[in-house]
């Protein structure tokens, strides 16, 4: 099984292209599957079977274990991935990933903030001064200016700002890298983040993460949830502001001002029109 699990996983990440996270969340579930699977299976064999008795069980263990519906359907959509990954090599009964029914996950409604929330938000690093305050104005006005999710703003270095072109380039994969134009006003802030706050964070000339935390390392999205956090009780949203709030709100703000829906769709590099028509209404 190590073997099957170890080529499903090099097919995933050749063939299929997901990220760092989506490859770990999808280890960690056919690894709970896996280890499900030996428990059932014979103590005289190191062969671990897969079969209806086996599958229906730990679809019940899981249920057992009162795990979210969004996290019971993540980890038995690893489950049938897998096993049909199995079934096209023949390793398995061709229908056996039926035996495993998908939960109906109901969809979020994508929360926004209002044009005169998202100002309050970003006005409130806007008043300081220090190396901080500087590099949390900047951050947030890119997020809500390209749409990013906070993990590719998070990850961008200092190379992937174009300022040639006025862009900011995505790495994502292959198939999902994608350029976002930025208007003057975010190029400013930073070449300003740049030149003056950003080298009195840095400690190691050889970081090239574009954001810093106080040790000078790349900051996280945890760090970065606890600062928006903090400006979001100091502008008095409290709990209205999420991680995600400022993708949301570049994405109806545009389509409310007649952005072109597939233009936006790029933007936000979703992979389906579907997922970007949500905020068409809101």
């Amino acid at each position: 099984m190590n073997t099957e699990m170890q080529s499903f996983l090099d097919y995933l990440t050749v063939e299929k292209k997901h990220s760092k996270n989506t490859l770990a969340a999808y280890e960690s579930d056919i690894r709970q599957l896996s280890t499900y699977a030996k428990s059932r299976g014979s103590q005289q064999t190191q062969d671990i079977q897969m079969n209806d008795e086996v599958l229906s069980g730990y679809l019940n263990d899981l249920r057992e274990r009162k795990y979210t519906i969004s996290t019971m359907a993540r980890k038995i959509a690893a489950a049938k991935s897998f096993i049909k990954f199995l079934e096209a090599r023949g390793k398995v009964r061709a229908d056996l990933s039926e035996v495993l029914p998908s939960p109906q996950v109901t969809k979020r409604t994508p929360q926004s903030l209002s044009i005169t929330e998202v100002k309050l938000l970003l006005e409130a690093p806007a008043k300081g001064t220090s190396a901080d305050a500087k590099r949390d104005r900047m951050m947030l006005e890119l997020l809500y200016a390209t749409g990013l999710r906070v993990s590719e703003l998070v990850g961008l270095n200092i190379e992937h700002v174009d300022f040639s072109s006025n862009v900011v380039h995505c790495p994502g994969t292959r198939l999902h890298s994608r350029y976002i134009p930025i208007e003057g006003s975010i190029v400013n802030l930073l070449r300003e983040y740049l030149r003056i706050a950003r080298p009195q964070l840095a400690v190691n000339d050889k970081e090239n993460a574009l954001i810093l935390n106080q040790r000078g390392e790349r900051l996280t999205r945890q760090g970065f949830w606890q600062i928006m956090r903090g400006y979001a009780h100091k502008s008095g949203l409290g709990d209205k502001v999420t991680p995600r709030s400022l993708r949301h709100s570049f994405a109806v703000h545009r389509l409310h001002n007649g952005a072109d829906l597939q233009a936006v769709k790029e933007l936000l590099g979703h992979a389906h029109i579907s997922t970007t028509k949500a905020y068409k209404n809101l």
